[in-house]
């Protein structure tokens, strides 16, 4: 039996039927669940990845095996897994982290994901560009990764870059991209309410209501 296969038995052996319609019916009903909550779904796997860490390298076959199952529990998994192991991974690790943004996309995975890249950016200079350049493709949860991906970092935050992705994405019709840049700006504005204030008042005609609701949260 695989390293994947044993968690997901514990999983199989966990499973809630009546909690897992819930969730997925919380989810729109676009995975299928075991029913598992977080706590206890965390609690099946975390020796595993306390093992992992002592590793110090990252097992991408058995990120992908939990990737491909069909209950969302095992690809938060591999959500966990990237954050708990995030140190070691590398720039050139975000092209094999790739199949896991583009693929069973939704907030709830993006939003993970958008952490660790931005992690790895912390260390590398290189994900600036690559953000760059995600903020302008056609899929929109990439778009999204891009817009969130500095966020937490204050002071350290590259505010060109922040200004250009979002600039990337104004005049959006779509929810998920225009809540992103409504949850950056309010975020840096605990940092720079100047900087946000000023932004909102260029673009005000460019930004939707709901981007703006969002960023003046704190202002």
């Amino acid at each position: 039996m695989g390293r994947f296969d044993l968690i997901r038995e514990k999983f199989e052996k966990e499973s809630d039927f009546k909690k897992a319609n819930e969730m997925s019916a919380y989810m729109k009903n676009q995975f299928y669940f075991y029913g598992i909550q977080t706590p206890k779904r965390r609690d099946i796997y975390k020796a595993f990845l306390k093992e992992e860490k002592k590793r110090q390298s990252i097992d991408w076959d058995f990120l992908e095996q939990a990737w491909h199952d069909n209950h969302r529990e095992s690809q938060y998994l591999v959500l966990d897994y990237l954050s708990a192991l995030n140190k070691y991974l590398t720039y050139n690790d975000i092209f094999k982290i790739e199949i896991f943004i583009r693929s069973k996309q939704w907030w709830d995975s993006i939003d993970i994901l958008a952490k660790v890249i931005g992690q790895i950016g912390l260390v590398d200079d290189r994900v600036e560009e690559l953000m760059l350049t995600w903020s302008k493709v056609d899929d929109f949860w990439v778009r999204r990764l891009a817009i969130l991906h500095q966020l937490g970092r204050k002071d350290a935050t590259n505010v060109t870059l922040l200004r250009n992705i979002i600039l990337n994405n104004i005049d959006s019709k779509e929810f998920f991209i225009n809540k992103a840049i409504g949850w950056a700006l309010r975020d840096f504005s605990k940092t720079n309410p100047d900087w946000v204030r000023d932004l909102l008042a260029e673009y005000n005609d460019h930004l939707s209501n709901l981007t703006i609701r969002e960023a003046s949260k704190y202002l």
